[in-house]
């Protein structure tokens, strides 16, 4: 019992280094911050201790279990033993609110079509990552939103989110995959061209 505490102590001083503020969290993120904290993880220990005094090895092992998932977390390593089914996460997207289609670009990427400006926005990543979270760890995706009916080059521009991180942040090991077929850099340095044309 005196390892499993020592164990834990160690595992709360990794997350905690890990771990971001909750000023840097957006979206469900900020929902994590607060259970990654120095004193949630030090309330968390004295709850399983007290647990082991009592000599309730369940509620031991289930505190562990769940110390042990936040660990994974703050590292921004996906659980390996909740993956997300892709047909079940196709299944689950595709009758939200303005979407058209929906495709597994590579196993982290989600690529979701939407039919409209106003769908394309962090709010609509979240309502996806939502109907994601009862099928696994939603760590393991990136949500990237294209506009069908885009009018400009902008709004063709694919919106692209980690569903537990920042903007532009990723998991443990998942690169950043170019989903648009013009580099928006590219495309941004030709509409600054065509403005000065038009001078």
């Amino acid at each position: 019992m005196r390892r499993l505490m020592i164990l834990l102590a160690c595992a709360s001083a990794v997350a905690t280094g890990c771990t971001q503020t909750p000023e840097a969290a957006q979206g469900p993120a900020a929902r994590n911050a607060a259970d990654a904290t120095p004193l949630a993880a030090a309330g968390k220990i004295a709850a399983i201790r007290g647990k082991a005094m009592a000599g309730d090895t369940h509620a031991v092992q289930a505190g562990a279990a769940a110390m042990q998932k936040q660990l994974l977390h703050d590292m921004r390593l996906p659980d390996p033993t909740r993956p997300i089914d892709h047909e079940a996460a196709r299944a689950a997207v595709i009758p939200l609110p303005g979407v058209s289609g929906v495709v597994w670009v590579d196993r982290s990427n989600l690529l979701v079509m939407v039919r409209g400006g106003q769908f394309r926005s962090m709010a609509m990543i979240d309502r996806v990552c939502h109907a994601l979270t009862p099928l696994g760890d939603t760590l393991a995706v990136v949500v990237n939103l294209q506009d069908i009916r885009a009018t400009t080059s902008a709004g063709a521009e694919s919106l692209s989110r980690n569903c537990q991180l920042p903007p532009g942040e990723r998991a443990l090991m998942q690169g950043t995959r170019r989903i648009d077929a013009i580099d928006p850099v590219l495309r941004r340095a030709f509409e600054a061209q065509q403005r000065s044309s038009r001078r």
